[in-house]
């Protein structure tokens, strides 16, 4: 629900320009820029960074958004460009026994900013403190953990209740969306006790140095880190901008370095600025409608389908993305591993006539297909729905507006009491576990009410799997069948991105605007 509140605002209002254009973002840089092409690092400095809001814990067992935090915890894994985790803080991550039973092994002299170990004593206990916090975003990867061994200093063996091939990725993800890996200092968490958010002390490039509430987070230069020569900044400053305008204004005039971009027009906007790079890519997820299919009247495909082909997403594209927007027909776009060719060519597509054709015939069977649309009342949801409210008319609907403020938009989402709302989730770097929060019976995000126990079976054998082959496949599945039924309209791609000043180097990233930030550097 987090993303789903942060990102609400997804689509930005604008004069339409090039009407029907197909074109879209660029997307060349998802995850940074090519490092060994930008030159000799120089060391040094301080850089300036706009958050998209102001955190409200830096404890990674606190859920917030919280930028600044992949800067004082480095990752025990870190994903690559296929979803995939690899080592990172940690040496190694492996199974003996096709995934019931998994040993973490930890690099030699690495310690915390405050001196003490990051030993296998420091990971289980961080560990625990998940497993311990059912609010923890790091609980759900704690669920198959049935014990934790500190075989020695430096090895730790996670025996679970059963495979799941799955469990690495809960060390690499997104600090955001709940890290495992992300580990602090037991002697810091013991002393701070409940204000140890406040106070935070990782293994990351940076510690911390002072935290003015809605000013600035201070960090410095961690000199005994971990990796040889890194980091090459003195220090970083966190800023809270929360206003979209304000934050591509700071940008645009020098008053910050980088900020996190989390709307389509913060991006559109820096790419048109020759003084500003940009790092954005689709990734999975994005932004969608979710259709109630146990009630009326979208219990039928024949209405699911309907509402589906009376989308125009080049007049959407040319009304609400000034002509550039990324389409989505599924759950990825076609650079990701997981993409579904067979479950994107299956996806209904614009057919004003055919939506017509399929209305008329629910309606000569004694329904009703007129629904209402439920969305927040943010100025851009507004926008959207007024579109499509105006799209379906033209295929025989007569769609009510429902707007609410955002807590009680996010409070009917939840209960799942709706015909049909908005919903932006995304992007993703990979499809644990947000496909199956998103697809399964039961899952967090299917506010729809969806279920299909053949697309459950297949998001089981992907977690399950450890062979990444047998995980692409079943995921794919997965998409493939969910699309059979329809239980969603795709819109567009979400729009996380990075954005920098040209004097800014070094940027390594995931899809859904992680950073690392020991690489960062800047022509002074």
């Amino acid at each position: 629900m987090l993303v789903l509140a942060a990102a609400c605002g997804n689509v930005a209002v604008a004069p339409a320009e090039s009407p029907g254009s197909a074109a879209a973002l660029d997307s060349s840089r998802p995850y940074g820029g090519d490092l060994a092409a930008e030159g000799t690092p120089v060391t040094g400095g301080t850089l300036t960074v706009g958050m998209q809001s102001e955190s409200a814990s830096l404890d990674p067992t606190v859920g917030s958004a919280r930028e600044a935090a992949s800067a004082i915890y480095d990752s025990l894994l870190k994903l690559d460009d296929r979803s995939q985790p690899q080592p990172y803080l940690a040496e190694s991550m492996t199974t003996p026994d096709d995934g019931r039973t998994w040993v973490l092994g930890l690099r030699d002299g690495v310690t915390f900013h405050d001196g003490t170990p990051l030993d296998a004593a420091a990971v289980i206990f961080n560990v625990q403190r998940h497993i311990d916090k059912t609010t923890s975003p790091g609980h759900q990867y704690t669920l198959t953990i049935k014990s934790m061994t500190a075989v020695d200093d430096h090895t730790v063996r996670f025996d679970l209740t059963r495979p799941n091939g799955s469990f690495p990725l809960g060390f690499a993800f997104p600090f955001n969306q709940g890290n495992l890996g992300s580990i602090g200092s037991p002697a810091a968490i013991q002393q701070w006790g409940a204000d140890y958010g406040r106070h935070p002390v990782g293994a990351g490039p940076f510690q911390f140095v002072e935290w003015v509430p809605d000013s600035r987070i201070v960090l410095k230069k961690f000199d005994r880190y971990w990796q040889p020569g890194l980091p090459y900044l003195d220090e970083i400053v966190f800023r809270p901008i929360p206003d979209t305008d304000s934050r591509s204004a700071s940008i645009a005039n020098g008053d910050v370095d980088m900020i996190y971009a989390g709307y389509h027009i913060e991006i559109l906007r820096a790419s048109e600025d020759p003084n500003l790079d940009v790092y954005y890519g689709q990734g999975g997820g994005g932004q969608y409608l979710n259709l109630n299919v146990n009630e009326a009247p979208f219990d039928d495909k024949r209405m699911r389908e309907a509402v589906t082909r009376a989308i125009d997403l080049k007049a959407l594209s040319a009304t609400q993305f000034r002509g550039f927007m990324d389409e989505a027909q599924t759950a990825f776009p076609p650079d990701s591993p997981f993409y579904s060719q067979e479950a994107a060519d299956e996806y209904p597509a614009f057919d004003l006539e055919a939506a017509k054709r399929l209305v008329e015939e629910y309606r000569a069977g004694g329904g009703n297909p007129d629904f209402t649309l439920a969305t927040s009342s943010a100025p851009n949801n507004v926008a959207l729905a007024t579109f499509l409210q105006a799209q379906w008319a033209a295929a025989g609907l007569t769609v009510e507006l429902s707007f609410s403020d955002l807590a009680a938009f996010k409070q009917l989402a939840i209960s799942g009491k709706f015909q049909a709302s908005t919903t932006v989730l995304g992007p993703w770097d990979g499809p644990y576990p947000s496909m199956q929060a998103m697809y399964r019976t039961g899952g967090s995000t299917n506010y729809g009410r969806y279920s299909n126990p053949q697309v459950d079976a297949a998001l089981d054998e992907a977690e399950s799997a450890t062979d990444p082959d047998r995980q692409i496949a079943a995921y794919q599945r997965a998409q493939v069948l969910a699309g059979q039924d329809l239980p969603f309209v795709w819109l567009a791609r979400g729009y996380l991105g990075t954005v920098a000043r040209k004097n800014v180097h070094g940027v390594v990233r995931y899809l859904s605007r992680e950073m690392f930030y020991a690489t960062l550097w800047r022509d002074r």
